[in-house]
């Protein structure tokens, strides 16, 4: 289980209103990604996500320690700090919806 999915788990166990993001509906709204690694840093990756609406994301991940760098562990990571940049905007979103609602 990532990290993304562990925090989605403990969000919805604590849950009192149907208004929430979910980890569900941050991974709907993206239809691309693509992936890069620097040739002058191999060991980086960042990934380029968008979404259906056509923003950007840029999420990156590295190892301390280049010997240590696994390419399908580099592309979660990359990937999930992408995820997390799209989390806060939703939420920021979301409450300006709910605001919007109350008048």
């Amino acid at each position: 289980m990532t990290t993304l999915e562990t925090g989605e788990a403990l969000a919805a166990a604590v849950q009192k209103t149907p208004h929430r993001v979910t980890l569900d509906s941050l991974k709907a709204k993206i239809v691309a990604a693509e992936f890069f690694h620097p040739s002058f840093a191999p060991h980086v990756t960042v990934a380029v996500l968008q979404t259906e609406n056509g923003f950007t994301l840029v999420g990156k991940s590295a190892p301390a320690d280049p010997a240590n760098f696994d390419a399908e562990a580099g592309r979660t990571f990359a990937h999930d700090d992408a995820i997390r940049q799209l989390w806060a905007l939703e939420g920021y979103l979301l409450r300006e919806r709910l605001r919007q609602a109350e008048g």
